[in-house]
């Protein structure tokens, strides 16, 4: 599918498809963090059940005001344990499939919002 944003001065999910994300027209084939603030960075776990604590601390660590968790292909929701160090910078988190987010994370950023994307792109 491909994707507009309204605002294309930053980092842009341009597309997407199964086993695949587009930022900015080059496609990506693993899992990504990304900022509306033009931080991007590949996020090492190809499976949902390969995250940890660790990998939601990297986001914390990025000061967004919302965090967008694309989970996968389906909708997983991270352990509580996971998110605590989000929770004690208030930054918020919402979960939803990968496709999801992507749409989310544009029209946010398209908005000005200070957001954060973890994509979570699943391997076979």
């Amino acid at each position: 599918m491909k994707l507009q944003a309204e605002k294309l001065d930053g980092l842009v999910i341009s597309g997407h498809g199964p086993g695949w994300i587009a930022v900015n027209g080059e496609r990506h084939h693993n899992s990504i963090v990304l900022s509306s603030r033009g931080l991007f960075l590949d996020w090492p776990c190809n499976r949902f059940d390969d995250l940890t604590p660790d990998h939601f601390s990297q986001l914390a660590g990025l000061d967004a005001e919302l965090v967008i968790f694309g989970s996968g292909a389906r909708l997983h929701f991270p352990r509580p344990d996971w998110l605590l160090g989000l929770m004690e910078r208030r930054i918020g988190v919402e979960t939803m499939d990968t496709m999801a987010a992507c749409r989310t994370y544009n029209i946010l950023a398209s908005e000005g919002r200070h957001v954060v994307a973890a994509l979570l792109l699943e391997l076979a």
